[in-house]
């Protein structure tokens, strides 16, 4: 798994109405739950703008987090996700950030975010 590059994103035409979880690799390991304590490799796109945002591949780096400490969209998409997995999230704005993003972030108000993320470990 730590041998894997920075994957391509695919962006859908029309922003999501739901989240939409789809596995493109299914994992082996330890499964995320609400409470786990998450390491990820990850990347984001904005669906409208088709920009890449935030990446932790291109920092050269996995990221730690809590599920119960993100934005809803990654909180419920990773949940069930096995420790090895690839998932893409589909995530309408309303499940991200809504019409308030981060300051300097490039994402738009209102903006359905699109990621692919490695789950390299759960704690």
């Amino acid at each position: 798994m730590n041998d894997r590059t920075k994957p391509d994103v695919d962006v859908p035409v029309e922003a999501p109405t739901e989240l939409v979880c789809t596995d493109l690799i299914e994992g082996s390991g330890t499964e995320a739950v609400p409470s786990s304590t998450v390491e990820v490799h990850y990347v984001g796109v904005g669906q409208m703008s088709d920009i890449e945002f935030d990446s932790s591949w291109s920092r050269g780096a996995t990221t730690t987090f809590p599920l119960n400490a993100v934005i809803q969209g990654w909180s419920e998409g990773l949940v069930g996700m096995k420790e090895g997995g690839r998932r893409h999230l589909a995530i309408p704005a309303d499940q991200a950030y809504g019409n308030n993003p981060p300051p300097g972030a490039a994402i738009q108000p209102g903006e359905s975010l699109i990621f692919v993320v490695d789950l390299v470990s759960v704690m």
